[in-house]
């Protein structure tokens, strides 16, 4: 049964992993296991943050349906020295991303945890390569990168870094799929790995879009939302041009790529802007106004169309 090992007499006991980092991510991370049966130990230095981290994995798993009681299966502890990683099933790194950070969890990680037990990391730039540099068992580590929300966002990249042993990667897939997750296999580990890759392309076009007036923020948003964006929905970017006619796409990539933003770094209007400290919510002004009941209403409305969204993908498959 997914999220159990045999324990004394055949005994069956849930599954441990261990987060490491309980931010955000680290949270629905937890959340997404705990949901799956199994149990987890998350590693949160910030003892004051706890109750908060606490009410984020109860909030995502009564989203996932699972019920909030499945928290009694969570503990938190503040060191790695704590964890107790004897019985540890598997191991995911969450920590802010910063590499000396990371690089740093896992040469502690090198030595503690038991041969054999999978660690990967929830980088979402850096290189496994670069993270596991030095460790003496870097051929069990690879990048299983988790998209914000993580619990409501099904894929989930599986990375193989140059040295990681490719049974690392099965393994990790197969863990994945058994908690409803749909892992997306990365041959190699390039900056960006894959999702990343394809939507910071789209992203430095829409910004492109405003850099040159085509068009404003609002309208960027929606030409993505009620076109293209809903289509994606019901296939991918290469079935759907399939079912158009590759040759449609021959055309269209003809006339159109010449003109496309080819720009190797950010571009104005995104600097400008960061440079003013207009960030979004967190500052209060990005390219629109927020408040703390302006950004909670938006969150909430995400929110909401990514569980729609969601239930959609799980009657499809």
């Amino acid at each position: 049964m997914a999220g159990e090992t045999s324990g004394p007499a055949g005994q069956a006991v849930p599954s441990k992993a261990a987060v490491i980092g309980f931010g955000l991510m680290g949270c629905d991370i937890a959340a997404i296991f705990l949901a799956g049966g199994w149990r987890v130990t998350a590693v949160e230095p910030d003892r004051a943050s706890w109750p908060a981290r606490l009410d984020r994995v109860a909030a995502s798993l009564s989203q996932l349906g699972a019920g909030a009681a499945r928290v009694e299966a969570l503990d938190l502890v503040a060191s790695l020295e704590d964890v107790g990683f004897g019985d540890v099933a598997v191991v995911v790194e969450a920590v802010p991303e910063r590499l000396e950070m990371k690089r740093a969890v896992f040469a502690a990680l090198d030595t503690m945890v038991p041969a054999g037990v999978p660690i990967a990391s929830n980088a979402s730039g850096f290189r496994i390569t670069d993270i596991s540099e030095g460790c003496a068992t870097r051929e069990r580590m690879a990048n299983l990168h988790f998209f914000l929300p993580a619990h409501l966002v099904p894929g989930v990249e599986v990375v193989r870094g140059e040295h990681t042993d490719p049974a690392v990667c099965d393994r990790l897939a197969e863990i994945m799929e058994s908690l409803g997750r749909v892992a997306i296999r990365v041959a190699r580990d390039v900056p960006g790995f894959l999702a990343n890759r394809i939507q910071h392309a789209m992203v430095r076009e829409a910004f492109n879009a405003i850099d040159e007036g085509l068009a404003s923020a609002e309208d960027v948003d929606k030409a993505v939302r009620y076109t293209f964006g809903m289509r994606l929905m019901g296939a991918g970017p290469i079935l759907q041009k399939e079912l158009a006619g590759l040759e449609t796409q021959l055309a269209a990539a003809t006339t159109i790529y010449p003109s496309l933003s080819t720009r190797d770094s950010p571009g104005p209007t995104l600097r400008k802007l960061v440079a003013e400290g207009k960030l979004g919510p967190k500052t209060g002004q990005g390219f629109w106004a927020w408040t703390p009941e302006s950004t909670a209403a938006a969150k909430a409305k995400y929110e909401a169309m990514l569980l729609a969204a969601l239930a959609l993908l799980k009657a499809d498959k």
